[in-house]
């Protein structure tokens, strides 16, 4: 792979050499972005061919994309932009003609609004929307330029090639839908849906979105022409369908069960699995432990924190997203939801154990009060049963348990009648 004669357009070979990417650096980058895509690693070269020419000769081939922002903390474009040292995945996405993002831009208001405009009547764009969408005081809490949120949103999907819900405030609502959620937020998807606009639309869930996921949809796109296979959750499909638990470097000691119940303890020190302690990888999709953060240096586990599954998305129920469905985010038990209704299973045990303390209770006064706990209950020799069937031995022990009952009840140890079922049968 790293000997194959790649032809790079004097655009990207300049900006590979201003930031010192050395062409081996590029082509390694290129092969893990092919196999986020389903290729082989062998296909790196055509990788880097479809980035050399969505950035070609000039400026004017650079692919036009708007990143607009709903309801978030900017985390997703802090993910771009704040690295200590540029490097491949950040070479490739500033040169992409990103025309439009309210965080990165200097112009505001009006001027940075007409941008957008410009570049939804050209048509030929991806519309990137990071954080959730209001939908509460009818739109108003994100107006820009006099339009709401809502409707430059609904006007910007409508044209787009392609919707890329970048983090998972997009694409199910997130922080800003967590209960009570009084700004009625919710992920992109859902909204679009529900507004009839027909536009694909893709979930990079986790909070924020690793930077190269969102580089090797738009590889994908560029190179192949088309949106990469989705899961039932609009997400691209060979990103995710894997649990973190899967490819978790602590799974050993999961297996062995050797566990951390407490922080600072020895088995923390010893490296041991973290789902004693909230650990949600077992139930979050996402190929962290295999692209891991920061030009792969690390992750969240790798660092000594449980997985608290921002990587858990549900795009059509905001109200079942990562931030309710995970907390306490460092206990293992979760809670549990009925439509709007929502408890804790430890509430319920603690409920149930009250209701049957409280039921034994009340029939112990009730036994007591009409005294049928005066003398006991019956007392029987012989069972019902073994005297239907003429069971002579279970007779023999009877008279036996009789005899000694008997002195009992003499000695006053004892008070209670005596049932024989023999007699009973008889009569």
């Amino acid at each position: 792979m790293a000997t194959q004669q790649v032809t790079l357009g004097s655009r990207l070979d300049t900006a590979l050499e201003a930031r010192g990417i050395s062409r081996r650096s590029f082509l390694k980058y290129c092969a893990g972005v092919a196999a986020m895509i389903g290729l082989s690693e062998a296909a790196a070269p055509q990788v880097a061919q479809a980035l050399d020419n969505v950035i070609g000769e000039t400026e004017g081939n650079l692919k036009p994309v708007i990143w607009m922002e709903g309801a978030s903390c900017s985390g997703c474009s802090e993910s771009f932009v704040q690295t200590d040292a540029p490097d491949v995945a950040t070479c490739v996405l500033e040169l992409l003609s990103v025309n439009y993002n309210e965080l990165l831009s200097a112009a505001s208001g009006y001027s940075l609004e007409e941008a957008r405009k410009e570049t939804m009547a050209a048509g030929n764009y991806i519309l990137v929307y990071e954080g959730a969408v209001v939908k509460g005081w009818e739109g108003n809490a994100l107006r820009v330029a006099g339009e709401k949120g809502t409707d430059s949103l609904l006007e910007a999907a409508y044209n787009a090639e392609a919707v890329i819900a970048l983090g998972s405030c997009a694409c199910d609502g997130g922080w800003q839908a967590a209960r009570p959620n009084p700004a009625n937020a919710e992920g992109v998807q859902k909204f679009l849906d529900d507004n009839g606009i027909t536009t694909p639309v893709i979930n990079i869930p986790c909070c924020p979105a690793n930077p190269e996921w969102f580089t090797a949809v738009v590889v994908e796109y560029l190179l192949l022409g088309q949106l990469p296979e989705l899961n039932s959750k609009n997400e691209p499909k060979l990103m995710f369908n894997e649990t973190i638990h899967d490819n978790c470097p602590r799974r050993g000691h999961f297996e062995n069960g050797e566990f951390v119940y407490q922080f600072g303890s020895e088995e923390e020190k010893k490296g041991y699995c973290l789902y004693a302690v909230g650990c949600k990888g077992p139930q979050t999709f996402t190929n962290c432990p295999i692209v891991k953060w920061n030009r792969r240096s690390s992750w969240c586990v790798e660092a000594g924190a449980p997985c608290q599954g921002c990587g858990v998305v549900t795009p059509n129920k905001p109200t079942r997203n990562w931030v309710d469905e995970n907390t306490p985010f460092l206990k293992r038990h979760r809670y549990f939801q009925i439509g709007d209704w929502k408890s804790s299973p430890a509430g319920w045990a603690g409920v149930i154990t009250g209701v049957v303390v409280a039921a034994l209770a009340i029939h112990a006064c009730g036994m007591k009060a009409t005294k049928r706990t005066q003398g006991g209950a019956d007392f029987e020799t012989v069972r019902v049963y073994d005297v239907k069937h003429d069971n002579k031995q279970a007779e023999e022990y009877g008279e036996t348990a009789n005899k000694l009952y008997g002195e009992l009840d003499a000695k006053g140890l004892e008070d209670r009648k005596i049932k024989d079922p023999k007699k009973q049968q008889n009569g």
